[in-house]
């Protein structure tokens, strides 16, 4: 009898579980060891507590470009070339590792530039030209620098825009404060949704990355609605964990689809981005 007869008439009997069980070890162990040292690497090589930046693995990129090609009807090449822009925008790199080791908090920051799924958000931004974009949540305004690198990039070419980026905490955004990316930057400290209800203009591009938790995410777009411009999109950083912008969507007669990105090298299993249009 052959072994591969033999392991077949085993995978028939009551010993199967016992027989499979050296190969379950091995493969769980493998699995294990691999995340054993890439999280031992990142705690002697990161110094991020929260909010963690990563580069997207190829695949999760190439996902990532068809996402936003879907999402905004336009030829996936073109998102590509969108997203190869905001990767090789040497100022925007520069600026952001000279501003990261002088900062107040530079002991909780890494300086090399990572901005994973924040590509997406500038290819949405070039795609659609919006004129008002309102992020809710800044931190240390990597993301926000990205949609001002996109919004730039957009008044060249004939299309200028500005984001108001909301954030409660008084030391938000200090990547953001130097031209010409605060150029086209409003930073509004305070409650988010009692910044949303004083917003005095339509907004085209709405962004829900500050308090992750339901209610608050909800009441977000809820706030938001009555301030949207005609053909608004509305994007969610926290769709890996909640439903709320897809049940948003459906009560308000919008397409939704959602993206989750998959780290490089990275313990954490990453976020995503949740679109209704």
């Amino acid at each position: 009898m052959t072994g591969t007869n033999f392991r077949r008439r085993i995978a028939r009997t009551p010993l199967a579980p016992v027989a499979a069980f050296p190969k379950r070890l091995a493969t769980v162990a493998r699995h294990d060891a691999r995340v054993l040292g890439v999280s031992a690497r990142w705690l002697f090589t990161s110094r991020e507590h929260h909010n963690y930046t990563y580069d997207l693995t190829p695949l999760s990129r190439q996902h990532l470009a068809w996402f936003v090609s879907v999402t905004c009807d336009l030829p996936v090449t073109q998102v590509r070339s969108y997203l190869t822009e905001i990767e090789t925008d040497d100022d925007l790199r520069r600026h952001i590792e000279q501003t990261t080791a002088k900062a107040a908090r530079r002991g909780l920051a890494d300086r090399q530039v990572r901005y994973a799924r924040r590509i997406g958000w500038y290819a949405i931004v070039r795609a659609t030209r919006p004129a008002h974009i309102v992020e809710t949540g800044v931190d240390k305004g990597l993301g926000t620098c990205v949609l001002a690198a996109a919004l730039l990039r957009n008044a060249a070419e004939g299309h200028p825009g500005r984001v108001t980026s909301l954030d409660i905490n008084p030391e938000a955004g200090y990547l953001a404060q130097a031209p010409p990316w605060s150029d086209v930057v409003d930073l509004v400290i305070g409650d988010s949704i009692a910044s949303i209800d004083a917003l005095d203009r339509p907004v085209d591009l709405f962004l829900h990355d500050s308090d992750h938790s339901v209610a608050h995410e909800r009441r977000e777009f809820e706030a938001v609605e009555p301030k949207l411009a005609p053909g608004a999109r509305l994007l969610t950083d926290n769709v890996t964990t909640t439903n709320v912008l897809a049940e948003h969507a459906e009560r308000t007669g919008r397409r939704f689809l959602a993206y989750r990105e998959s780290p490089d090298r990275h313990w954490f299993r990453g976020d995503g981005i949740g679109l209704a249009w």
